[in-house]
């Protein structure tokens, strides 16, 4: 049985190439994944690694803003403190760490040295240490005002040379230095751009003073432990150490590692996600491809049985060659990922995150996940065909009778698919109907999979319905040859069902995903429209905070009438119902109705921003017990308590600020607790009787030394919001990429094994007349008709799951509808032609078939 097993593979290779390379395409997404992911922290790694003094003492932060979100002052230390520290026992050196991350740099002509053009560029304080990430490698270190040292690989790029102008617009205000040395990082440089600064010049310039700090950084004396040191250096603060964090180097590290290990495990897990919605659909391709070949290998199954093998020796023979099939696509799979890792570290660099392709880590864990994913799933999509390939009798087989199953009712699929889905659309409906964000998203996902595996059920039951109201205009467009290859695609439900199953798995997510963009891309064009009043508003591209210079630019431009500035501060809210909860505020000046439009329920503008008051949405009070008059107790990122009284309530969640509990402020209340923010946007009007188009023009000749903000209008900043959802958009659809390419094996898949199954019959075909245009017209027409029927599904499925997605956006206040039928539109397309390249392998090798061979074939 082994020799005969494996004689059966080998003969039958040409006809598993394809399923052998769904699995390499869904094992080298899983690898290429984890290399990735793997590659990036360890390239993080090495740099913090690089980096990290024996102890450092920064601000004290409670917690993080939600999304890095934030226009508050930079926190600081007392530059003073140093000297405190210099004189522990056992500190070799202690030295001033200023450094901003979230800085612009130009260069004379204007241009942003960071690696992309929306980049910020890493500003810092320049002192020699043997902890330093850099070596000076052309010119000498900064030594005073007006000097700067620029980082090599942003000199490459930007063609910076020693003695070239770099402008710092920072927090403080524009300022001007000159390039007297070059700097080249000893470990990979992950696409930051570096400008080393002279300390002092670095704390007047980009925090105003140099009284202050962003930390300090202590080498410890040899044969000081890190531990000891930080234990030392807390003694010698006494009771002011709370008020900074202390770490040792090792805790340095730990902690920059996991910073980096959240961003990284979403972008891990969400690509492994999608990897595994490619080996879904391989799945479906492997058990269509075993089971088409169990049926043409039915006389060979029976002669086996008939000289001696029983039903385990069968099924094991079957589940065998899908064994060597897992393993040889697990291999080459594994090699693929390497390649697949190294295009998408390629595939960064040109967004400005570089990495070094010498530098990639395959890990034994990658390995092992290799081979599970390849022989796992070749081994569970070959079980069913393997089992019905026991099942058939010696007699039957060498009666050239039909595997068992082909022919049999689809009964029990109609009663398993009809409860799956019954709770699957329970589900989607209880999603519609909740109130609660939380519920509705999780019911949201159950009803997602429970409705894909019933519509993959009942999908055979559909086949003849579907398949004949869209094979109904192919006879009278092209007569016989249409008939024959609507009754193709009938032929065999389940294997029309399997195969437009894997082509329906990818186009429901895409589908149902751009519903959801849409609906929330048109939810906040409405928001837009209804909140926005200003003329012009003035922001960062990158939605990053400015500084107020700009804002002061704005003001003295003619033509300027209100100018209203928006601040951003992270808060814990300590509620009355006993919840915390973290989230943002914004505050406005006065003047705010000129620029913007807030329904109330309670109170007004008034109310929300005097002094000590805040707005508060109103759904969000309700759930938390809060009124007009309600002490609300609030906490900075730096710990310090803050307390607001709630003015105003807002009417909805789209008539305030898009953060949670909709809270704002006036800019007297922010700063009182954070006295030098930094402004997040401007909102401008136009002086009566001045023209909005010449002030635009003015406002972007004023703006030109600022290259990172932007002035847009309504309708820019409705685009701005769009685009950056349809990014995300086309990064998801990429993904799905790989799933739609497997399918579309499937369907080549299904037509070639469904050639050699036909061989007989399109001998006799050719024979009464059918010519090879026509033969290769037929099987195109079958396959478009599959993949149209798989699009409809996919897209039917699609519109239901973005239909329960936006229901739940609308919990969130993006409560519009929308379906893209461009989009709709171009899966129906492109399904047309799925089907028709799908064909072109298929059909050519069939039109190619010797008539009389293809008559005695058995």
């Amino acid at each position: 049985m082994l020799r005969a097993t494996l004689r059966s593979f080998f003969a039958h290779k040409g006809r598993l190439l394809l399923s052998a390379l769904a699995v390499v395409l869904s094992v080298a997404f899983v690898v290429g994944s984890l290399i990735f992911s793997d590659t990036m922290g360890a390239t993080f790694d090495r740099l913090f690694a690089s980096t990290a003094s024996d102890v450092r003492i920064a601000p004290r932060q409670d917690f993080d803003a939600p999304g890095g979100i934030g226009s508050a002052e930079t926190p600081t230390v007392p530059a003073a403190l140093r000297n405190r520290v210099a004189g522990v026992e056992g500190v070799a050196n202690a030295h001033l760490d200023v450094s901003l991350n979230r800085t612009t740099v130009t260069d004379a002509r204007n241009k942003p040295v960071g690696p992309t053009q929306n980049a910020s560029s890493i500003v810092g304080a320049w002192y020699p240490s043997e902890h330093s990430p850099v070596r000076v490698t052309s010119g000498r270190p900064p030594r005073g005002p007006g000097e700067a040292m620029l980082d090599r690989d942003s000199a490459d790029r930007k063609g910076i040379r020693i003695g070239d102008t770099l402008h710092v617009i920072a927090p403080p205000g524009t300022f001007s230095v000159r390039v007297v040395g070059i700097a080249t990082l000893t470990t990979t440089n992950p696409g930051a751009s570096l400008v080393f600064l002279e300390t002092r010049a670095a704390q007047r310039g980009l925090l105003g003073s140099t009284a202050k700090a962003t930390g300090i950084s202590v080498d410890a004396a040899p044969g000081v432990p890190d531990r000891v040191l930080r234990s030392r250096i807390r003694a010698a603060l006494g009771p002011g150490a709370s008020a900074y964090d202390i770490r040792t180097r090792d805790e340095q590290k730990k902690s920059q590692a996991e910073e980096l290990g959240d961003f990284l495990g979403i972008l891990k897990y969400m690509m492994v996600g999608f990897a595994g919605v490619a080996v879904l659909v391989g799945v479906f391709l492997i058990v269509n491809t075993f089971s088409m070949l169990i049926a043409q290998r039915t006389r060979e199954l029976g002669l086996l049985r008939a000289l001696g093998a029983d039903r385990r020796q069968v099924r094991r023979s079957v589940l065998l060659e899908a064994l060597l099939l897992g393993v040889f696509g697990a291999t080459v799979g594994l090699a693929a990922g390497v390649g697949l890792a190294v295009l998408l570290v390629v595939a960064l660099g040109w967004f400005g995150l570089r990495l070094n392709t010498a530098d990639l880590v395959l890990n034994w864990p990658t390995v092992v996940v290799a081979y599970a994913v390849g022989v796992g799933v070749t081994f569970v999509a070959a079980l069913l065909p393997a089992l019905r390939a026991s099942r058939v009798s010696p007699m039957a087989a060498l009666a050239d009778v039909e595997v068992p199953g082909v022919g049999r009712p689809l009964r029990a699929r109609a009663i398993a698919g009809s409860l799956v889905g019954a709770a699957g659309v329970a589900a989607l409906v209880g999603c519609a109907l909740s109130g609660r964000t939380a519920v509705a998203g999780t019911l949201l996902a159950l009803g997602v999979l429970l409705t894909l595996p019933a519509v993959v059920i009942v999908g055979p039951l559909l086949v003849r319905p579907v398949i004949r109201l869209l094979g109904r205009g192919l006879e009278p467009a092209f007569g016989t040859v249409g008939r024959m290859s609507r009754r193709n695609a009938l032929r065999n439900p389940r294997r029309t069902g399997a195969t437009a199953a894997a082509l329906m798995v990818g186009l429901a997510l895409v589908a149902g995903l751009s519903v959801a963009g849409a609906s929330a891309a048109v939810s906040v064009g409405r928001q837009i429209d209804r909140t926005l009043g200003a003329d012009f508003v003035v922001q960062n591209a990158s939605f990053a905070p400015f500084s107020g210079e700009i804002t002061e630019r704005v003001r003295a431009t003619p033509g300027v009438g209100t100018v209203v500035r928006q601040r951003i501060v992270p808060l814990r809210l300590n509620l009355p119902d006993g919840r915390s909860v973290t989230t943002v505020a914004g505050a406005f000046d006065r003047g705010f109705d000129a620029v913007g439009k807030v329904t109330y329920a309670a109170g007004g503008t008034a109310a929300a921003l005097a002094p000590g008051r805040v707005g508060v949405q109103e759904k969000f009070a309700r759930e938390h017990g809060l009124r007009v008059g309600s002490r609300l107790d609030a906490v900075l990122p730096s710990g310090r308590p803050a307390r607001f009284t709630v003015g105003a309530l807002t009417a909805d969640s789209g008539s305030g600020p898009a953060t949670q509990g909709g809270i704002f402020m006036g800019m007297a209340t922010l700063e009182k607790y954070v006295p030098r923010g930094q402004d997040s946007v401007v909102y401008v009007n136009a002086a009566d009787g001045v023209d909005p188009r010449q002030l635009r023009a003015d406002l972007e000749r004023t703006l030109t030394p600022f290259p990172q903000v932007q002035v847009n209008d309504r309708a820019d900043y409705k685009k701005l919001v769009s685009s950056q959802i349809q990014g995300l958009l086309n990064l998801l659809y990429g993904l799905l990429g790989l799933a739609i390419v497997i399918a579309v094996l499937g369907v080549v898949n299904t037509l070639a094994l469904s050639v050699v199954e036909r061989t007989r019959e399109i001998g006799l075909l050719r024979a009464v007349g059918l010519s090879r245009k026509q033969l290769r017209r037929m099987i195109r027409l079958e396959s478009v008709v599959i993949a149209l029927f798989g699009a409809l599904l996919g897209l039917g499925l699609g519109l239901v799951w973005g239909a329960a997605t936006q229901r739940v956006l609308a919990l969130e206040g993006l409560t519009a509808f929308a379906v893209p039928w461009s989009t709709v539109a171009a899966v129906v397309i492109g399904s047309v032609l799925v089907g028709l390249l799908a064909a072109l392998l298929p059909a050519l090798r069939a039109s190619r078939l010797n008539i009389l061979a293809a008559i005695a074939h058995e």
